[in-house]
């Protein structure tokens, strides 16, 4: 079973905490958490407070995607706020090996992304020590951008990678995934679909239930 992970980067902040109730009800387990500095992308979200307050309501698995510079900076403080899994950009760091150890010491999941022009390859070093790796599909930094195509390419050869090693990777696609264009990145591999205004847009129990059936055809 494929895993749809909710990215409240497109949820209405007002109602956030109804919001996420809804996604309970339909039975999905991630919430996507998206920490944006205005560094290493140009927009700043929100960060540890949130996560935090949100951890005191809900089970759900946050699955916390750091857009930030030098995220070994912050482990601690993402681990201890309530983070399920930490997921970050190697190409925000050079000490991707300390980071992944720092946040395994704390006792979550470890991810690591790679933006639409960084190869796959350079995440390969790193596939055997890592719980999911997150190909991005657009630029990170705005929700709301249509899906690249040819980041798909990435997915499969990731697939590719992760299956010749006999490795159980979770792959993730996170950018413009909508309900017409959820199945290819399936197809192409990944088993971790990030939706954000195709979950929040109008009826999310609908948009949730259409984006599985997508999914898992």
């Amino acid at each position: 079973m494929n895993i749809l992970s909710p990215s409240i980067l497109s949820a209405d902040f007002w109602r956030l905490g109804e919001q996420i109730r809804e996604i309970e009800r339909t039975g999905v387990k991630y919430l996507h958490i998206d920490v944006m500095d205005g560094l290493f992308v140009p927009s700043i979200s929100y960060g540890m407070p949130l996560i935090a307050s949100l951890r005191k309501h809900t089970d759900l698995f946050f699955d916390v995607h750091l857009m930030i510079e030098r995220p070994e900076r912050y482990v601690k403080d993402f681990a201890e706020s309530g983070a399920d899994m930490i997921n970050f950009h190697i190409e925000g760091t050079d000490q991707i090996g300390e980071t992944i150890k720092a946040i395994r010491s704390y006792g979550k999941k470890v991810g690591i992304a790679i933006k639409p022009g960084t190869p796959v390859e350079e995440a390969e070093p790193y596939l055997d020590l890592v719980d999911m790796v997150l190909v991005m599909t657009v630029e990170p930094g705005f929700g709301g951008q249509k899906l690249i195509p040819e980041c798909l390419d990435k997915v499969v050869l990731m697939r590719r990678m992760v299956e010749e090693r006999g490795l159980s990777t979770d792959i993730q696609v996170d950018g413009g995934i909508a309900i017409d264009n959820a199945e290819r990145a399936v197809e192409a591999g990944a088993n971790v679909i990030v939706a954000g205004s195709a979950v929040f847009k109008n009826d999310i129990s609908v948009n949730i239930k259409e984006l599985l059936h997508k999914m898992n055809k």
